[in-house]
């Protein structure tokens, strides 16, 4: 395998609400902490913000019993208001969120670099949950 390939998974959803609704869903603390989870067993009861290049962003996510929880958080690299948001997380992984304006409708694609501990479906799978969790939470308010 060439060493400048990098494993990535891609994760997407259509959102039934306008970008600038999306974009506030997606970056307001009062929203992140209602949909930041991958299962309702879980929950992010704090989030911090400071959307914009070279700003810092961290949500805490907990399961809900308190067995465990850890600090979810970076750094953004590029932000382009209602287009992209580039990040790299705390343990040096980027991310990419694209969010395409279609009318009434958002379409968002996040790629990221998967972590070495748990299989790619595995996280395939949680994201696509917190991705599916933010489009019914803001399609529902």
């Amino acid at each position: 395998m060439n060493t400048a390939e990098k494993t990535s998974i891609t994760i997407d959803t259509i959102v039934n609400a306008p970008v600038a609704k999306v974009w506030e869903y997606w970056n307001e603390p009062s929203h992140i902490t209602k949909w930041a989870f991958a299962h309702e067993s879980w929950h992010a009861p704090a989030a911090e913000n400071d959307l914009r290049t070279n700003g810092k962003f961290k949500t805490r996510m907990e399961a809900r019993d308190g067995s465990a929880g850890f600090e979810f958080e970076g750094v953004y690299t590029n932000v382009e208001t209602h287009k992209t948001i580039e990040y790299t997380m705390s343990d040096g992984r980027t991310v990419k969120v694209k969010f395409e304006d279609k009318g009434n409708q958002t379409a968002i694609t996040e790629t990221f670099e998967p972590e070495n501990e748990n299989p790619l479906e595995m996280q395939r799978a949680g994201w696509q949950a917190i991705l599916d969790n933010f489009r019914s939470y803001t399609e529902s308010n």
